[in-house]
């Protein structure tokens, strides 16, 4: 397995994130990008397997300098560094393992992985960060079901900023429900949240209701 470490450029960054990925990750990472931007990366070189000596330490050493310069230099491209097939090779591993833990009442490991995770994803959605949003309401379901309602309304709330513009999005009538419970059991103002959703429910109209947690649950199912 080779290690990647991953900081933000440009300032001081205490964030690092920290993942594992084999050389076959790479190569079906490298194919899933030939397939799509072929144009762009049809020059860039891919760190071969030599036929001998795989395991020597010069070649390991070797490719690993290698994949440095190869990830480098996708990153570099603003339509590859912003394709969803970039951003799963780096973090797909790690919340589909987060999301199946959670799936299995798992719920102190599944909140372990995704507070790993979410510093890394908001690092690479920068250009879209309502993207984090079903991640947030994972880590409040999870600190919910843990019986942590004050850490669950901090996380439901970094999810609401995102959501403020985007009062149509799936999340966004599930996650206020939520909010009312919390904000109710700890003995916060409910009352704007309820007027919020009562707006909205009159715009959209009688629904099935879809609770948070069944929604959190049908995320990155293979």
């Amino acid at each position: 397995k080779y290690q990647i470490i991953i900081i933000q450029t440009g300032s001081f960054d205490s964030d690092r994130s920290i993942i594992e990925r084999r050389y076959s990750d790479f190569e079906r990472l490298h194919a899933d990008l030939l397939k799509t931007f072929y144009d762009e990366i049809e020059d860039v070189p891919f760190p071969k397997k030599s036929l001998t000596g795989n395991f020597t330490e010069d070649i390991i050493t070797e490719r690993k300098l290698a994949f440095q310069d190869y990830l480098r230099l996708l990153y570099s491209m603003e339509c590859i560094q912003t394709s969803r097939i970039f951003i799963d090779f780096l973090i797909r591993p790690e919340m589909e393992e987060a999301y199946s833990c959670l799936r299995g009442g798992q719920y102190p490991k599944s909140l372990e992985i995704f507070l790993q995770v979410v510093p890394l994803q908001e690092k690479l959605i920068k250009h879209r960060p309502i993207l984090l949003v079903p991640t947030l309401c994972a880590i409040l379901i999870c600190h919910k079901d843990l019986d942590d309602s004050r850490s669950a309304y901090e996380f439901g709330e970094r999810a609401l900023l995102r959501l403020q513009n985007h009062p149509n999005h799936r999340y966004f009538m599930p996650l206020l429900e939520a909010m009312i419970s919390l904000a109710y059991d700890l003995g916060k103002d409910f009352v704007s949240l309820q007027e919020k959703l009562e707006e909205r429910k009159a715009k959209k109209g009688p629904r099935k209701a879809v609770t948070l947690k069944e929604l959190v649950v049908r995320e990155y199912v293979q």
